[in-house]
């Protein structure tokens, strides 16, 4: 069985893990693509936000009535059991495209954050840097009478919000040098990721025993580039992930299969219990996602 042959891939330690939207999907934050690889959300590009005021209060109201549902999200069994399997001392590190922080809530350690973090907003005037609480409590008391509801949640913490209520909205300044040209420290669609963050990806890939690459469909170059360094060092590479991926080809080991119960299964039969949580609807005693035997 697969998840069998990922125990024996990572019994040894060594591994470093690579994440994607995937894996906070059972969070309730749903991810960009679905288990066929076509894009379902269409995020603000880079250079849509740098063209001027209108474009950043359009990305602003949206995420800010996005912003307390997507905080409100917790580590799923499957956030657990990877901090679970960190603790038993058989991952070394979790490289990730996700902004929600929800590996590190889970208790992961040395987590790299490839694309950023919603926690943070950066001034690109003058790059001070504010807690995106601290700018979320200005967004507020710069639009008092601003009351919009919505059960919507986006993978980058916005929802979708109509034009004549996008204009009632006022934007925050940066306290520092007094633009409006701020933006969450994350890496919009159209940037490019730093280059010290994807040199450290790649050393920690370098010095793995073998990748772990946890719901990503590897569809961008970003998270796919570590697949091909970790198959050109001849690294074991084994996938956990809904679909599809680009990676298929250079996988040692490919599940199709939701994360949560899958990672449940897989610490089980790597003798680790603490921190589990109960077990999940379809899930049999043994840790194996129901579909899986």
């Amino acid at each position: 069985m697969i998840l069998d042959q990922l125990a024996r891939l990572v019994h040894d330690g060594g591994v470093v893990a690579l994440t994607g939207a995937g894996m906070s999907t059972e969070s309730g934050i749903p991810d960009y693509r679905g288990p066929d690889g076509r894009r379902r959300v269409q995020p603000m590009q880079y250079s849509e936000l740098l063209s001027g005021p209108e474009a950043r209060r359009r990305y602003w109201a949206r995420a800010y009535v996005g912003w307390e549902r997507f905080t409100g999200a917790s580590p799923n069994a499957g956030h657990r059991a990877l901090a679970a399997i960190q603790r038993a001392g058989l991952v070394d590190g979790v490289i990730t495209q996700n902004v929600d922080g929800l590996h590190q809530q889970a208790g992961t350690r040395d987590v790299l954050e490839l694309h950023g973090t919603l926690t943070v907003v950066r001034c690109l005037t003058c790059e001070d840097r504010t807690s995106r609480e601290e700018v979320q409590r200005r967004l507020a008391e710069a639009n008092p009478d601003f009351q919009v509801h919505s059960d919507e949640v986006r993978p980058d913490g916005d929802i979708a919000l109509p034009d004549d209520v996008v204009q009632r909205f006022h934007l925050a300044h940066c306290v520092v040098c007094g633009s409006d040209a701020l933006k969450p420290d994350v890496v919009f669609f159209g940037e490019s990721v730093p280059r010290e963050r994807v040199d450290e990806a790649y050393r920690r890939v370098e010095a793995a025993s073998a990748l772990l690459v946890l719901g990503s469909s590897l569809q961008v170059m970003s998270g796919y580039r570590f697949v091909r360094r970790a198959d050109a060092l001849g690294l074991p590479v084994g996938i956990i992930t809904r679909g599809r991926t680009r990676g298929d080809d250079q996988a040692t080991w490919q599940l199709d299969a939701p994360l949560g119960p899958s990672l449940t299964g897989l610490a089980r039969r790597l003798g680790i219990e603490d921190d589990l949580g109960p077990v999940v609807d379809g899930e049999y005693a043994t840790g194996l996602p129901l579909g899986l035997v």
